[in-house]
C-alpha cells in the first residue's frame, strides 16, 4: 500500500514538472503565460463577490485575450493562497461606496452593499491583474535569458556534438 501512495506522489509531481515545461516551451511566450496569470489572478479577487460565478467566464476570457489558461489556473491559485480577496472585502465595500455617491431608494440596503462589494472588487481585480502582469513577464523572460545561456554554455563545452550528434568522438579520432 506503501508503494503505490509513493508511485501516486511520484507521478504527480512528474505531471507537474510536465506542465511546467509545457509553459515554458509555450509558442505565445512570455506575453501569453503573463496575460493568463493576470486574468486568472484578477477573476479570483471577484470570486466571493460573485458566489463562483466568475469560473464560468474563466475559459472564454482567457481565450479571447489570447493568455494560457494553466498559467490563469496557477494566478488563480496564488491569489487565493493569499487570502487577498478575504482581505480586501471591507475595503472593496468602501471603495464602492465612495465610487457611488447617490443612496438608495427603495432598494433593500444589503443589495446594495452587495453592489458596492462588486464594484470595488471588480475595481481591486482590474488593478491587481494589471499588475501582476509585469513581474510574471519579467520572471518568465529572466528564466528563459537563463535556459539560453545555459544551453550556449553547453554547447561551447562540447563542440564535436554540435558538428557530428551520433557520432564518438573517440572512434573518429582513433580510427
Amino acid at each position: 500500500m506503501n508503494h503505490m501512495f509513493k508511485n501516486k506522489i511520484r507521478g504527480f509531481a512528474r505531471s507537474l514538472k510536465l506542465q511546467y515545461i509545457k509553459l515554458l516551451r509555450s509558442p505565445g511566450g512570455a506575453r501569453k503565460v503573463a496575460t493568463g496569470f493576470a486574468i486568472g489572478f484578477g477573476l479570483e479577487m471577484l470570486v466571493l463577490s460573485t458566489a463562483m460565478v466568475v469560473y464560468v467566464f474563466l475559459y472564454p476570457i482567457v481565450r479571447i485575450m489570447r493568455g494560457s489558461l494553466s498559467a490563469a489556473i496557477i494566478g488563480n491559485l496564488i491569489c487565493k493562497a493569499t487570502f487577498l480577496p478575504v482581505l480586501m472585502l471591507p475595503v472593496a465595500m468602501e471603495v464602492g461606496r465612495f465610487l457611488t455617491p447617490f443612496k438608495p431608494h427603495g432598494i433593500p440596503r444589503t443589495v446594495f452593499y452587495y453592489l458596492h462589494t462588486l464594484l470595488g472588487m471588480s475595481l481591486f481585480a482590474g488593478v491587481f491583474g494589471f499588475l501582476s502582469f509585469f513581474p510574471v513577464y519579467y520572471l518568465y523572460e529572466a528564466r528563459r535569458k537563463h535556459r539560453e545561456n545555459k544551453r550556449r554554455e553547453k554547447r561551447q563545452l562540447c563542440p564535436m556534438e554540435e558538428k557530428h550528434p551520433n557520432v564518438n568522438p573517440q572512434t573518429v579520432d582513433g580510427e
